[in-house]
């Protein structure tokens, strides 16, 4: 066709006709690329979703062994750490106030009781073995949610038994000093092997064991 016939053509009535079929054309065209468009979408939201399912049930997962090893041990492992160093530092000084104490009362008491042994005054040692073992007993009513129970144990027992020892001292006194008693030799050297057997036997049992478990929870490896 040459310019000639397609001016004619162009301007006859097969125009509206061209126009028509163009725009179908562009019609059909928009229609396959919206499809081919919205086809891409579609793959892309589903490979989308997938991955958003994935990662899901990885948190999940994840949140469910973190819920467990909660359940097992309690708290995370730094709550955990942290709850740990507390309560030692706290148990340990209970203790550094506890033992001082305890020794202080194992040391009068024995210096009390050998005075009364040797026949030497001792109303001093006496006065000061007494105030020793009731601030003992104090710290250790004050301490004692803090203290392990085999301490508190060993410490109860320690006190009650140089408290005895200490009783029977004053006892071993009351007859030395009175004259008008009749109470044989016999019965002092009774209170007198009562208040070394408490003393020297039981209460220094006692508290190397209770030396031993404080320095065994005390000092840590580092």
């Amino acid at each position: 066709m040459d310019t000639g016939q397609l001016g004619t053509f162009l301007s006859s009535d097969h125009l509206p006709l061209l126009l028509s079929a163009t725009a179908i054309l562009l019609a059909l065209g928009t229609i396959l690329f919206t499809a081919s468009a919205r086809r891409r979408h579609r793959e892309e939201l589903t490979i989308l979703r997938e991955r958003a399912d994935t990662l899901w049930r990885e948190v999940d997962e994840f949140r469910v062994a973190q819920f467990n090893r909660t359940g097992e041990s309690g708290s995370s492992p730094h709550m955990s750490s942290s709850f740990d160093e507390a309560r030692y530092q706290t148990e340990k000084e209970a203790y550094d106030k506890l033992w001082p104490q305890v020794w202080h009362l194992y040391e009068r008491l024995g210096m009390f009781l050998r005075a009364v042994e040797a026949g030497e005054a001792s109303g001093e040692l006496r006065l000061e073995a007494r105030h020793a073992a009731l601030e003992a007993r104090n710290l250790l009513n004050r301490n004692r949610p803090f203290c392990s129970d085999v301490v508190d144990g060993l410490a109860t027992r320690l006190i009650d038994t140089e408290i005895k020892a200490h009783l029977a001292a004053c006892q071993h006194l009351d007859l030395l000093k009175d004259v008008s008693n009749t109470s044989s030799s016999h019965d002092r050297r009774v209170l007198q092997d009562k208040c070394h057997s408490l003393h020297e036997g039981d209460a220094r049992d006692l508290i190397n064991q209770l030396a031993s478990t404080i320095r065994e929870r005390s000092i840590r490896n580092s």
